[in-house]
């Protein structure tokens, strides 16, 4: 029983579909013009389908209406969590359903013991909810910062620590599931459960007769056990048909790891397992594979969480990344490592498990002595580079070609076997660059190497690899062509080669028992199109030296502000590709693609640009360091090279433009005065829009001006106080207290009154007032000039600071960041965090305030790794810290929060509930705060302010 073949749909059909669809949702969560279908249909697979239709929608309710009008017209749909799966399960040229802000629900149930998720929350998101009760979820993929729980089920992803025997299969309590044909499943609920079984009897007696059927197959039966004893996830779950025999029971296991296929998971609750609290690592290099794999099989029945393979090929590949020990580059070849991870829940416990490993290793031959670190850097920085394997190769490769990973499993018996098989393959096929890496305790190997399919010959040469792999694995070894990253379309068409004949038709039952229309991911986990994993391969062009490296993983898109708004980092390289190959075409581009073409490019201006805040947080999650927002500065500084001359005459008369500024401010608070807030919000609406967006928006919690008279209230010289510099800056030398909030002092106030408190002679730059550190520049793409800027301050502070000999501190943290690569080495600049910490917390006696307060740790802070010490100097200064989740960068990147603001509330969408118990907030970027302020509903004020009210002058000793 094969399920039916859908119709290509007409024109008419989709113009229908969206028609009935704009009845149910409004018209942004419908889409389908050429940008944003190409954005947001791509996924980190190597393979490209753009989909006719975007919906996102928000409920169950909708989602099943989705269904059902999909469903009257045969077409096709495929649903979309993160896209971070890397099989081809979530592209289509049909119906894509996305999900959105709406399906990030989630429970804490039985003080911990379980977690009730919807399948938008980021997996990294569960666990940091468990985390106050000693527990996490138990599949744990190398994504798990970027990929969502939707993803985790339906492919069942697993990862490092958590083997076969806590992943989603084992660990699932229960699901509500919408089949195809619109109906509604709670497992939990035993009243669901029964009007299902009634509905939909023919479904679950299918089951449950298949269920039979295989147990009285006793061949077959014993193969199932036998697959699953490996990590698989080649095709459906099989083992649910030996496992139970109860048809619901069945349905909910079959639904784990199914792509897609036979349902959508609207939500899922996990039995969590315990995060034991105490962790350490080691990386033990070992002569040879043989060896490596001894030692992977002594290991298995000891107390370790974790064993990561890498081959010789794999540590080469991330050997000269900061923190990584020397030996690495003097290994021999052949030599492998083994990354042991071991965790306790006390500390006798801990060293009782290191030392059963170091007692396995006394009888082995390693190259350096076994050594663990419970250092946080180290262990950490282990587990990035590990985790940054994958996209480690892929930044070598050439321009042009993707990087392939496969994901096969051995018994682990067998594996010093497989390993040189593998090998051998690879080099019989002309692919001596492929690494091995993977979970070695259960056999699983990742292999990557780069593939180009341009050249003639080349896909010829990859299906032949994956021949003689496929029959090497699934068959002469018996093990799993797919082990955790899902079959998708990659390993469609070996699935009969794996399981035989017989376990495939049962496959195939199982669908049409689900979907009898195959409608939900067609051609996914089974197709009948032997060719199906070499077509539609997605095209890498070259497109700016910037992003050329990037393989498209998606891990940069959970911290971008813009990720709910436009696009993501991943998203603005894709179309930044798309025009790049366009623009390639030259004389030769057609009509068509000439018009796609222009469509792209007036479309990228606001989703691409203006909606781009420049943070560079992408930067710190991408394996490979890609900062996309420099990518976008340097198409602002190719579109406004023409504003050059008025950007430079902005820059040398720096002072007067600020004293304008401060000016608008005091204009500003006229008219609220005049008008009241209502009022003057109405009026600068009117005046923004007529201006077509030249004249920022006014927002209430705009500051009023600053008191710049300060800066000149100096006390006089005292040789007997340590000497420092301040650098207020241009933002702090505009904005001052915001309107109605309890501190009324502006920063520089605050900042002043600090430094004297801890006893400090403060020397303020001369020509403070000009000064700019050159970043408001350089985010508009005004390179020359944000030198210039730089230069000037560079200069100053030298002569301040009689060459770096005294420190500075500068208010406003971004500002700092961009100082830091720019200025001279003796200069030693520090932002409000790291200044406090360093020189004030020494001289400075805490009473920690009774107040619950917010903080928010800024882009920059998170650059220069200050996030942990903000929430600590928060802590000693108040009774309670909270630091909202989910709120990366605020969106006000400077001026945007007033030029572009729906980039600011989207980016703190959320940030008002978290907050609303919280006395104030506090940070260290004055127009960030301008923005927490506006959405999180209660004061923000700098980091500074909170520890001048909790401190006092040191009794002298």
């Amino acid at each position: 029983m094969t399920p039916a073949t859908p119709d290509p749909a007409t024109p008419e059909a989709w113009h229908d579909l969206k028609s009935e669809l704009l009845e149910i949702m409004p018209a942004e969560r419908l889409i389908d013009d050429p940008l944003r279908t190409l954005a947001y249909g791509t996924d980190a697979s190597f393979y490209r389908l753009i989909p006719k239709l975007i919906v996102r929608p928000e409920n169950e309710d909708e989602l099943m209406a989705v269904l059902a009008a999909c469903r009257s017209r045969r077409l096709p749909v495929t649903f979309r969590a993160a896209g971070t799966s890397l099989s081809g399960q979530a592209v289509t040229d049909s119906v894509l359903i996305q999900m959105g802000q709406g399906w990030r629900g989630h429970e804490i149930l039985e003080g911990g013991q379980a977690i009730r998720l919807q399948p938008g929350v980021i997996g990294a998101r569960a666990n940091q909810l468990l985390a106050p009760y000693g527990r996490k979820i138990g599949p744990d993929p190398a994504s798990i910062g970027s990929c969502m729980i939707g993803g985790i089920a339906a492919n069942n992803a697993s990862g490092m620590c958590c083997g076969t025997a806590q992943n989603s299969y084992r660990t699932v309590r229960d699901i509500r599931v919408i089949l195809a044909d619109g109906t509604r499943l709670d497992t939990a609920d035993p009243a669901s459960r029964e009007a299902f079984r009634r509905s939909h009897a023919e479904l679950v007696e299918g089951l449950e007769r298949l269920s039979a059927e295989t147990r009285a197959n006793a061949p077959l039966a014993e193969k199932i056990r036998h697959k699953y004893r490996l990590k698989n996830t080649t095709g459906y779950a099989l083992n649910s048909l030996v496992d139970f025999t109860d048809g619901i029971e069945i349905l909910k296991h079959l639904m784990i790891g199914s792509e897609g296929t036979l349902g959508f998971i609207s939500t899922i609750t996990y039995d969590t397992v315990v995060d034991e609290p105490l962790k350490a690592a080691a990386l033990v290099f070992l002569p040879d594979m043989a060896t490596t794999c001894r030692a992977t099989i002594a290991l298995k029945p000891a107390p370790v969480s974790a064993v990561e393979l890498m081959d010789r090929a794999a540590l080469r590949s991330v050997e000269r990344k900061p923190g990584m020990p020397e030996v690495l580059k003097t290994l021999p070849e052949g030599a492998a490592a083994l990354l042991i991870d071991v965790r306790g829940n006390d500390e006798g416990e801990l060293e009782a498990r290191l030392q059963a490993v170091r007692d396995i290793f006394e009888g082995i031959h390693t190259l350096e002595p076994v050594t663990f670190t419970r250092d946080k850097g180290i262990y950490e920085l282990y587990w990035k580079i590990r985790k940054g394997l994958f996209p480690a190769v892929g930044a070598v490769r050439d321009i042009g070609t993707t990087v392939i990973i496969e994901d096969v499993a051995f018994p682990i018996e067998r594996l010093d076997e497989g390993v040189q098989a593998l090998t051998d393959a690879f080099h019989r096929h002309g692919y001596p660059e492929a690494i091995l890496f993977g979970h070695a305790l259960e056999g699983n190997l990742h292999f990557v190497f780069p593939q180009g399919f341009e050249k003639p010959g080349e896909v010829e040469r990859y299906q032949a690899l994956m021949d003689e792999v496929a029959q090497l694995v699934g068959v002469e070894y018996g093990g799993s062509l797919k082990a955790e990253h899902g079959t998708g379309r990659n390993m469609a068409p070996y699935v009969e080669l794996e399981w035989g004949p017989e376990a495939y038709a049962l496959m195939w039952q199982i669908k049409a028992l689900f979907d009898p229309e195959n409608l939900l991911n067609p051609e996914v986990i089974l197709s009948r199109n032997p060719t199906l994993h070499l077509e539609n391969l997605k095209p890498l062009p070259a497109a700016h030296d910037i992003i050329d490296k990037c393989i498209e993983c998606g891990f940069c898109e959970h911290v971008c502000p813009s990720k709910d708004l436009t696009l993501t980092p991943r998203q603005r390289i894709v179309i930044a590709r798309e025009m790049a190959r366009l623009e390639a075409l030259g004389d030769a581009i057609d009509g068509e693609d000439a018009e796609r073409l222009a469509t792209l490019r007036r479309d990228y201006r606001y989703a691409g640009d203006e909606t781009c805040a420049v943070d560079g947080l992408c930067a710190t999650q991408c394996p490979v360091g890609i900062n996309t927002g420099e990518l976008i500065r340097e198409m602002r500084h190719e579109r406004l090279a023409k504003h050059a001359d008025l950007s430079r005459r902005v820059g040398r008369h720096f002072s007067g433009v600020t004293r304008v500024a401060r000016g608008a401010l005091n204009m500003a608070g006229v008219g609220r005065a005049v008008l009241g807030e209502k009022g003057l919000s109405r009026v600068s609406g009117t005046i923004t829009k007529v201006s077509g967006n030249r004249v920022p928006q006014w927002v209430p919690t705009l500051p009023k001006a600053a008191p710049i008279r300060v800066l000149k209230q100096r006390s006089p010289a005292d040789g007997s106080k340590d000497k420092v510099v301040y650098l207020p800056s241009c933002a702090t030398r505009v904005f001052g207290a915001t309107h109605g909030d309890a501190e009324s002092r502006s920063i520089m106030e605050i900042t002043l009154s600090l430094l004297e408190r801890a006893g400090f002679e403060v020397i303020l730059p001369e020509m403070t007032g000009h000064l700019c550190c050159g970043m408001a520049f350089h985010s508009k793409g005004q390179f020359d000039e944000a030198t210039h800027k730089a230069r000037e301050l560079n200069r100053e502070l030298l002569v301040a600071s009689q060459n770096g000999r005294y420190p500075i501190i500068s208010d406003t943290s971004p500002c700092v960041l961009h100082m830091q690569s720019r200025l001279d080495e003796r200069l030693s600049v520090q932002e409000p965090v790291a200044f406090a910490h360093d020189h004030l917390l020494p001289r400075l006696e805490l009473t920690p305030l009774d107040e619950r307060v917010a903080v928010h740790v800024t882009c920059s802070s998170t650059h220069m790794g200050l996030g942990e010490r903000m929430v600590a100097l928060a802590r000693a200064c108040a009774r309670e810290v909270v630091v909202p989740a989910e709120i990366t960068c605020c969106g006000f990147a400077g001026d945007k929060g007033l030029s572009t603001p729906e980039l600011n509330a989207s980016a703190l969408k959320g940030l008002a509930a978290q907050v609303a118990d919280c006395d104030a907030g506090y940070s260290n970027s004055k127009t960030c705060e301008i923005g927490l302020a506006l959405h999180g509903g209660i004061p923000y004020r700098s980091i500074l302010s909170l520890l001048d009210r909790a401190s006092r002058q040191q009794a002298a000793s």
